[in-house]
């Protein structure tokens, strides 16, 4: 069954799209013909891989692709990026969708016997990475006159939100950041016609999930928790950020959405 292409002529930015929740909502909404601006921050031995994998997708979607390996933090790199974008498409008001999947923060232990411990500098460069770079980009699309005139913003939270894991308290500051700074781009910028949700993945095994300590005992208790008795999926979450690009989901704004199959039930 050939997906249907309603999103023919729009553009979606996605931050972080080369592994996990941004490389499978990229897929998910190139097959529903929407051209992405991909930007991602990966290893030069890794980007030819990468690389192929996008040309793929514009391949086998017949859409436009550019995509930047660069840190989407620097202020001229998102310059760059979005000039590019603009002189891409030859108009402005081309941004459906603006999705923020950057997972650059720090695991360190608040306290341990061994090892570093958690400073400030970890702290304020998670949350910036992981949250105030939302506002960050959104303001700047803003600025190139680049949004559409029923834009999308939709980012990625977690559980640790509102429960504490070891060695997760940087990530779960700038997840809890990244949720109230959403509610306020929703409120702010709902003039301009933007909506601004985050959806609360269920345990997700990525790259990103792997690199967490103890991330084994959380895959099995997921498994118990869970009364699908599965662990969520990165498609699993990319279905949700394109029902909420769609016409229908117009009226949902500054909201957070569980997609993790009842995970957070118990």
């Amino acid at each position: 069954m050939v997906a249907e292409r309603t999103h023919e002529g729009h553009w979606a930015i996605i931050l972080g799209a080369s592994k996990g929740l941004g490389l499978a909502t990229a897929k998910k909404l190139a097959s529903h013909g929407m051209n992405l601006c991909l930007v991602y921050r990966e290893k030069r031995s890794e980007i030819s891989a990468i690389e192929k994998i996008f040309d793929t997708i514009k391949k086998d979607c017949t859409i436009e692709i550019v995509y930047h390996n660069m840190d989407a933090m620097k202020e001229d790199n998102r310059k760059r990026v979005l000039a590019h974008l603009k002189e891409t498409a030859q108009r402005e008001g081309i941004v459906k969708v603006l999705v923020h999947s950057i997972a650059k923060g720090n695991l360190k232990p608040m306290l341990t016997e061994e090892g570093a411990t958690l400073k400030n500098d970890d702290f304020r460069l998670t949350i910036n990475s992981m949250a105030i770079s939302l506002y960050d980009w959104t303001k700047d699309i803003v600025s190139h006159n680049l949004f559409s005139k029923d834009a999308r913003i939709i980012s990625f939270t977690s559980e640790g939100n509102t429960k504490a894991w070891p060695h997760y308290a940087a990530v779960s500051a700038a997840k809890v950041a990244l949720e109230a700074i959403t509610r306020s781009i929703a409120l702010e910028f709902a003039p301009l016609g933007i909506k601004a949700n985050c959806i609360q993945a269920g345990v997700t095994d990525t790259a990103s999930f792997r690199m967490i300590p103890g991330s084994d005992l959380i895959r099995e208790n997921t498994l118990l928790r869970n009364p699908n008795k599965r662990m969520t999926t990165p498609e699993d979450v990319a279905a949700v950020v394109y029902l909420l690009t769609r016409d229908e989901a117009k009226w949902i704004t500054g909201t957070i959405i569980p997609v993790d199959g009842g995970e957070h039930l118990s």
